[in-house]
């Protein structure tokens, strides 16, 4: 009388990670997540290694994460691997402020952005 099991939520070929709580906003992080679209893995990490933006480092986490869930959770060949999606969200907003001129108050808005990286594993084509 135990309850069912879940359905996985990516398909037997697929692995994903997700970043949440990434403090930047989810424009600038889509910049770096259109970099890696479609690629394979290996060349996605060389393109995250050496590019200049600073939030390219988290990508980079969380890609290795999902290589990571693929090898040792679902048995996926990291050689075969490219990445499928990667997708960007927003998160909570802090706000925070400054005084201006004749009494007037400036907001200043602090983003906060999730990321959503699934790798899928592709049979080379002879």
């Amino acid at each position: 009388m135990s309850k069912a099991k879940n359905p996985r939520r990516v398909a037997d070929n697929e692995a994903m990670a997700k970043l949440r709580m990434l403090r930047t906003s989810p424009q600038k992080l889509n910049l770096v997540a259109a970099m890696i679209r479609g690629k394979k893995v290996d060349k996605a990490l060389s393109d995250l290694t050496f590019s200049k933006k600073r939030i390219a480092i988290d990508v980079k986490k969380c890609l290795q994460s999902a290589i990571a869930n693929a090898e040792n959770n679902h048995n996926l060949d990291v050689d075969e691997l490219v990445v499928a999606e990667a997708y960007v969200g927003k998160n909570m907003t802090m706000k925070r402020g400054r005084p201006r001129a004749r009494g007037r108050f400036g907001r200043i808005m602090k983003p906060f952005s999730e990321l959503t990286i699934k790798v899928r594993q592709v049979e080379e084509q002879a």
